[in-house]
């Protein structure tokens, strides 16, 4: 896999889920999502909470020095606000030199920052779909990346299955576009 073309991925993804957010007005906050436990505020704080973790796992922290400094609602009054920054500090911790070649502290281990890079990607895609399917607006995932993620992540979505991330997968269909694809695979009815 090429480094160029993971961050090339991940960037793609934040945009999908950044304008996502964006299109979130003051009403839509508490609506439900795809994410039946989480609404719309919920999924953002999720999302907010992911990339702030970031600098901190590139820089090798562990779980245990990062804590519980990231628990519960980071959003505060200003969504959009904390979602900007704390999206602008992972990407920038992403495209820092040598950040790819890295190994990261996460919940099951130790693994090369490219394999964290592919996950973050994932959730950043999916839960763009997630939130624009809460507000009404059409598939946001770009065809080449839905096709990417499922060429790279396949085999570790199949293993990832079980372990409570994801719903099982569902039928998309046997024309069904990439996207659509993708969030079938990871047990979203696509619309």
């Amino acid at each position: 896999m090429c480094p160029v073309d993971l961050l090339a991925a991940h960037g793609s993804a934040l945009d999908v889920f950044d304008a996502a957010v964006r299109a979130a007005g003051p009403g839509d906050w508490a609506r439900g999502t795809p994410c039946t436990d989480w609404s719309v505020r919920d999924l953002v704080n999720h999302l907010a909470v992911e990339q702030l973790w970031v600098p901190h796992l590139l820089a090798g922290a562990t779980l245990d020095e990062v804590g519980t400094r990231y628990d519960g609602d980071v959003l505060g009054d200003d969504p959009l606000s904390v979602w900007e920054k704390a999206s602008a500090a992972a990407r920038e911790a992403w495209l820092s030199p040598g950040a790819l070649r890295r190994t990261v502290h996460v919940s099951f281990g130790l693994v090369p920052a490219e394999e964290y890079g592919w996950q973050m990607t994932l959730d950043l895609a999916v839960h763009g779909w997630d939130l624009a399917t809460a507000l009404g607006r059409p598939n946001p995932v770009p065809d080449v990346l839905a096709g990417r993620l499922l060429d790279v992540l396949r085999p570790m979505i199949d293993d990832w299955q079980g372990l409570g991330l994801f719903d099982p997968p569902v039928a998309a269909g046997r024309n069904a576009a990439a996207p659509d694809r993708l969030v079938a695979l990871l047990g979203r009815r696509p619309r």
